[in-house]
């Protein structure tokens, strides 16, 4: 029975791409064809004759020969063919297969070609969609009412403007997912002070960042992203792979945040795609620095929280690491445009009681050393407060560990250094790792956040009957605030202490959100 079937509707479409049959001119009916043994054309030839060309009648079916290519006016009469075959058929059946598809489906096939974009853009097919997505609770009502839903529907879809129902569907589901991530994200760690769920919204949305390269010649290239490490408050986005352009002819690199769907394991669909910063490497390179070396690579950082490693004795682009601090980072990688950066509304300050001794009081302090592969050090430091006799030379300092404080003192999990991984390649740089500062002010709210690279140097020994082992200084500064942390190496534990940390906040930055004058 099934057998049948299929021979029948096979046979169905090829008479349906079949051409009719011609009729003879002069005569009634068409004559039937001798049948003609069937030789070779080496049999038609007579030794040392010239091969005879075969004529085919204007009308006979083309027959194709494995191997064999067919000629322009064939491949352009079947194209031909096929598109004619598609334009035949009624709007309504290809409406009705293109109702299968979800939205993203649609949303692609509508780039095809002018027949498929009004196909895909029926307003009848979208406001049914967003009927069974959004619409109408799913209640019982009694079969009568069928007819009148269906008449009312239709004047619904005929009162709207052209697009209306597709234009509502997409910003429906945007609003239904940005109030859904939304809600998960008003759960706040007391421990960091930012949201707890942020690294399980980014990997549930398939939240990934993409890397554009402009050379000077203003050729452009994106690189799609090769891992991701994500840690307490912070994520690493790393690229390797592809052709570099020359460090040296890079004139602008864009970081822009890009959620895809994914309908199943091997198709990956386009997404949204959101500026998150752009960098002009005329202006970068004034402040750019070596931060580390290894055999193969040396690093150099580009603020704020870029790295680009480079070959050693070439100019190529091995690898690139982003620092990205997770402080809003949710918002900036999806509610920006594909040209504009998403822009962080602005928090109303808490109320400040005015106290002439102190300047700053009630600020946390949360920090976290490590690299792209696991955790050095984590700490959190609460009430730390500033008098006003100690700001100067336009800075705020907050001291969280005091060197003359011994049990404040912090040991790390491990040594300060940076692994890479270049495809088959990978290495590690000695005294370098990421730095990841949260600093939340008296309300809890982030005041000062940081996600950079930093490196660690070697600092003048101090007098000092504690620690008989090397001190070093890890350094960092921008133009909101300065850190200074002091490490000493002890060589019997092998293994590095933090004897000294201290946050200074610029006194602009304070004066601003506060409305003062300090």
């Amino acid at each position: 029975m099934a057998t049948g079937r299929g021979q029948f509707f096979r046979s169905f479409i090829e008479g349906l791409e079949r051409k009719p049959a011609q009729p003879l001119q002069g005569r009634g009916k068409a004559t039937k064809k001798k049948k003609r043994h069937p030789r070779t054309m080496s049999a038609l030839r007579r030794p040392g004759s010239r091969p005879v060309k075969q004529m085919a009648a204007p009308n006979a079916d083309i027959l194709t020969v494995p191997g064999a290519r067919l000629s322009k006016t064939a491949d352009k009469s079947s194209r031909a063919s096929t598109q004619n075959f598609l334009e035949t058929l009624p709007s309504e059946i290809l409406i009705n297969i293109l109702s299968y598809l979800d939205a993203s489906s649609l949303f692609c096939i509508s780039h095809v070609n002018k027949l498929f974009y009004q196909l895909a853009n029926d307003d009848a097919m979208w406001h049914k969609m967003y009927i069974s997505e959004f619409g109408k609770s799913q209640r019982w009502k009694p079969k009568c009412m069928d007819e009148v839903l269906l008449k009312l529907d239709a004047v619904e879809v005929r009162d709207r403007a052209a697009g209306y129902w597709k234009r509502l569907y997409f910003r429906s589901i945007t609003g239904y997912d940005v109030n859904k991530w939304k809600r998960e994200l008003r759960d706040i760690s007391p421990y960091t002070g930012l949201p707890s769920q942020t690294q399980w919204v980014l990997r549930n949305l398939h939240v990934t960042w993409e890397l554009t390269v402009s050379d000077k010649s203003g050729c452009e290239g994106t690189f799609e992203q090769s891992r991701a490490h994500f840690f307490e408050s912070s994520v690493i986005a790393c690229w390797s792979g592809g052709r570099w352009p020359n460090y040296h002819r890079v004139s602008t690199l864009q970081l822009h945040g890009v959620r895809t769907t994914h309908s199943c394991l091997s198709l990956k669909k386009p997404g949204w795609r959101s500026l998150m910063a752009k960098f002009d490497m005329e202006t970068l390179s004034k402040s750019t620095q070596v931060i580390g070396r290894d055999r193969l690579v040396k690093l150099i950082l580009l603020q704020p929280g870029i790295i680009l490693g480079i070959w050693r004795g070439q100019s190529s682009i091995a690898f690139v690491m982003v620092s990205l601090h997770f402080h809003r980072l949710v918002e900036k990688s999806l509610l920006g445009s594909s040209v504009c950066p998403y822009s962080e509304p602005v928090d109303k300050p808490p109320f400040d009681d005015i106290d002439p001794e102190y300047g700053l009081h009630g600020y946390s302090l949360h920090i976290v050393l490590h690299n792209t592969v696991t955790e050095i050090m984590s700490g959190h430091f609460s009430q730390l407060f500033c008098r006003r006799i100690h700001i100067k030379d336009g800075l705020i300092p907050l001291t969280a560990i005091s060197k003359a404080n011994l049990s404040q003192h912090t040991p790390l999990s491990g040594n300060i250094s940076l692994p890479w991984k270049c495809e088959a390649l990978e290495g590690t740089v000695e005294n370098c790792c990421m730095m990841s500062l949260t600093l939340l002010d008296e309300s809890q709210k982030p005041f000062w956040c940081v996600s950079s690279p930093v490196s660690m140097v070697l600092a003048k020994r101090p007098v000092s009957y504690d620690y008989d082992g090397e001190h070093f200084l890890i350094h960092y500064q921008d133009s909101e605030g300065l850190v200074k942390m002091k490490l000493v190496w002890m060589k019997e534990q092998k293994q590095f202490f933090l004897v000294g940390l201290t946050a200074y906040v610029a006194v602009n930055k304070v004066n601003k959100y506060f409305s003062r004058d300090y």
